[in-house]
């Protein structure tokens, strides 16, 4: 089954389901611990007959679902499907979808110096060396590294937070009302760069405008 991009899954208007790096992401609230595990007992069972399962993250207020197929490194049509059952099943329950609060979180490192660099943060954070830092256990952000030039004062290390496309604009009038800057939109809407009062600069990324699907 082939891998979708991101006009593809946009165009499956997957209502409550944000596309970011990898994989279809949603946040259900359930408001107590027992409603979660019926949640996920429900959808446990969903999953088993489609025989294609989903990445649960269970909290007390709420249950964070991840679709990928592995087998292909990305979203194929089984994740919309199974998207589609989830949202049933949540509603059967009573329950929401909440795509706003969705974000996915990687850090970048702008050095000049990568492979020289690379294997210091492999053995730290206990991964294996690569163009990025994967974390197979899927607790801790994505590593990557972005080359740079040597000149210094320079941020050496930067947040990219992947959201839904909608909610790029409020989160910069947020933001800016907080007393940061917009530094660039020159690669919108790929990713805009913020900064906040100090200097220290972010990038909001989304899936939009990118050459093949993550």
């Amino acid at each position: 089954m082939s891998k979708l991009d991101g006009n593809q899954i946009a165009a499956e208007n997957l209502t409550g389901w944000v596309y970011l790096p990898g994989g279809l992401h949603t946040r259900i609230r359930t408001g107590d611990f027992r409603t979660g595990l019926a949640l996920a007992d429900a959808i446990g069972e969903v999953a088993e007959q489609m025989d294609h399962h989903p990445d649960l993250d269970l909290r007390y207020p709420a249950v964070h679902i991840r679709l990928t197929s592995h087998d292909v490194g990305g979203v194929t049509m089984r994740d919309v499907r199974l998207a589609r059952a989830i949202t049933s099943v949540a509603s059967a329950l009573g329950l929401q979808l909440e795509a706003r609060l969705v974000s996915v979180l990687e850090w970048a490192l702008d050095t000049p110096e990568a492979k020289s660099v690379r294997p210091f943060w492999a053995a730290v954070l206990a991964e294996a060396d690569g163009d990025e830092l994967v974390d197979e256990a899927g607790r801790l952000p994505t590593v990557w590294f972005q080359q740079s030039g040597s000149e210094e004062p320079r941020q050496h290390w930067h947040p990219d937070v992947w959201i839904d496309p909608a909610e790029v604009q409020p989160r910069i009038d947020a933001a800016l009302a907080a007393g940061g800057t917009l530094v660039s939109d020159a690669e919108a809407p790929a990713f805009w760069v913020l900064a906040d009062p100090e200097g220290n600069r972010v990038c909001l990324c989304t899936w939009q405008d990118r050459a093949q699907a993550t």
